[in-house]
């Protein structure tokens, strides 16, 4: 009987303790969920290189953006649950440029998986010499690099080859980056014929976030606002003037910033204040969209 009585007491601690088991069991499964998660899963620092990145992976990955149209990069910091993501991604692209990609991609675990898609571009210096309301930049240098489509180009071509290195045997990648590129093409020379008929070679901005676009179609950018800075009264003088004989009929400022920044300049030249949005993340259309406000 006590036998019996032993075997009895050792089933039911034996029941007591299944559920534990099928907890402990269902986590696993739910990690390892997690992993193959992950693997399909790809991270981009701004809206507009998940068009570039989505261009060639289709729809084999998920593309997440660190920070979401219409949130500023410049106080961006990532919740426990995007950097847990972040670090298990399988493929990471940033710009390479703005202060917060840099604060954030130094605590990455694994940095062979992080593509900074600036690789090759050159520079400009000098255009953002600090803090933004928009965004936070490495010292001296302009990170606007995705305003142009001849820098896009480059910048696809970087994204390309970092997936190529991680899937060395897709055709299909490789046929979609060619087929990426063609499109970009079309694009740079839509804007090139653009700026060439432009009845203004020139066009004023609140804060230069446009440098890339004006530098690669030989047209100007005069920026309001100068190093970061509030204009001089000598320079504003300068521009309204410049902007009255050439008839401007824009001024404009970036989303991020407030229409009050540009009312009493827009005012004094007659023009109207035009809001512009570098951050979207359609960058074929925006780029279209915002060469047409210009040359128009």
């Amino acid at each position: 009987m006590k036998n019996v009585s032993r075997a009895n007491r050792m089933t039911k601690n034996a029941i007591r303790y299944i559920p534990i088991y099928i907890i402990l069991l269902l986590y696993s499964a739910g990690c390892t969920g997690s992993r193959k998660d992950s693997d399909r899963t790809i991270f981009v620092s701004i809206a507009p290189l998940k068009c570039i990145v989505h261009e060639i992976v289709g729809e084999d990955f998920d593309i997440e953006i660190l920070v979401p149209s219409g949130a500023s990069p410049e106080s961006f910091e990532p919740t426990p649950k995007q950097f847990i993501a972040l670090n298990s991604a399988r493929l990471v692209f940033n710009v390479g440029l703005i202060d917060f990609e840099r604060n954030l991609m130094s605590k990455i675990s694994d940095p062979q998986k992080i593509t900074d898609l600036s690789q090759g571009i050159e520079l400009i210096a000098g255009s953002c010499s600090h803090n933004h309301r928009g965004h936070g930049c490495r010292h001296g240098i302009d990170p606007h690099i995705w305003s142009s489509p001849q820098t896009l180009k480059i910048m696809a071509r970087n994204a390309y080859e970092a997936i190529h290195k991680a899937y060395p045997d897709s055709v299909k990648y490789e046929t979609a980056y060619i087929r990426l590129n063609e499109r970009l093409e079309i694009l740079d020379k839509r804007v090139s014929d653009m700026c060439a008929n432009a009845r203004n070679k020139y066009f004023i901005i609140y804060h230069p976030a446009l440098t890339y676009f004006a530098r690669d179609y030989g047209i100007e950018q005069i920026a309001i606002e100068h190093e970061g800075k509030e204009p001089s009264v000598k320079r504003l003088s300068d521009i309204i003037d410049k902007a009255r004989r050439d008839n401007i009929g824009k001024v404009f400022y970036q989303t991020q910033f407030p229409r009050t920044v540009v009312e009493t300049v827009a005012s004094d030249i007659d023009a109207e204040p035009t809001e512009i949005d570098p951050l979207k993340e359609d960058v074929f259309e925006n780029i279209e969209s915002i060469a047409r406000l210009i040359t128009e």
